[in-house]
């Protein structure tokens, strides 16, 4: 199959790179210059969509995403796919979708849960909205890039079931972390703590699989100095997106807000940004309760 891949940067380029290895044509495209083993780079996003079956986008947002679809859209074959795994609001799925739609191309919107290692390895989630017909056509280059893909529903719904994943996620790993914070108050062990929250009620990927306290639990990104698997300032982004549906769908969701703010306090005023975002556990062990 012939693929367009527009955005190689942290996730997009090992994505890029497993389907390539797996022998597919892949044209690439990206602002930076990048050497992606496999891919040839074009010099638009316009040229990488030309006579591509499939063009898969990347990118930080979706301000960036209705630019790009604006270019390539275009370009595409009829009845090739658009199918975009960026982290975007809602509406900029849905938009995009239509317009790809109304030019007679197929669209899926498939953000992924799995971060920088995922991508490596091939272990994604994709979460993903738009026709079944799209999404058949779409699912073997999951198979590739992932070890799982659900069609969540229609354009928008793969955004929809991200946006919500991530605002337990993010809800959750500061409730952890918290807990942990507290226990170290209470004078209780961190790996007592575990072994029991992690086979209890508090059970939770947070705390089982991405514990934030070093040396308890699975190897995580607290065990190499809080470097980023997947950054705070990712996780704020997220948690503004899931603020921003709730807000259009008149949704009350109070502690994804508190979620918010307090991933806000922490990027943009104390010493989160570039950190995993698990590092808010030395945030809440440094604090009282004032």
């Amino acid at each position: 199959m012939k693929i367009g891949f527009i955005g190689l940067g942290n996730m997009g380029g090992p994505m890029a790179a497993n389907l390539a290895k797996a022998g597919h044509e892949v044209i690439g495209f990206d602002m930076a210059e990048v050497t992606i083993e496999g891919v040839t780079m074009a010099a638009s996003g316009a040229e990488a969509a030309t006579g591509a079956e499939v063009v898969i986008t990347m990118l930080p947002n979706g301000q960036i995403l209705r630019a790009v679809a604006e270019e390539i859209i275009p370009a595409m074959s009829q009845g090739a796919v658009l199918v975009d795994c960026s982290t975007v609001d809602v509406e900029s799925a849905r938009v995009v979708a239509a317009a790809a739609n109304a030019s007679g191309l197929l669209s899926v919107d498939a953000p992924v849960s799995g971060g920088i290692g995922g991508a490596s390895a091939g272990t994604l989630t994709f979460m993903a909205g738009g026709t079944a017909q799209a999404f058949a056509k779409a699912e073997p280059l999951f198979d590739i890039m992932g070890q799982k893909a659900v069609h969540c529903g229609d354009a928008g719904a793969g955004q929809a079931a991200k946006i919500c994943n991530n605002m337990i996620l993010g809800v959750t790993m500061i409730a952890t972390c918290e807990a942990f914070a507290l226990a170290d108050k209470l004078g209780l062990d961190r790996q007592k703590m575990f072994d029991v929250v992690s086979t209890s009620s508090g059970y939770s990927w947070s705390m089982n699989a991405y514990c934030p306290a070093p040396g308890v639990g699975p190897q995580s990104p607290a065990d190499n100095g809080y470097k980023p698997g997947f950054a705070a300032e990712l996780m704020l982004k997220d948690l503004g997106l899931s603020q921003q549906a709730a807000e259009a769908a008149d949704a009350d969701t109070p502690m994804g807000q508190l979620a918010r703010d307090l991933y806000d306090r922490f990027v943009n005023q104390e010493d989160g940004k570039g950190m995993d975002f698990s590092a808010m556990l030395p945030r809440f062990e440094k604090r009282g309760r004032g």
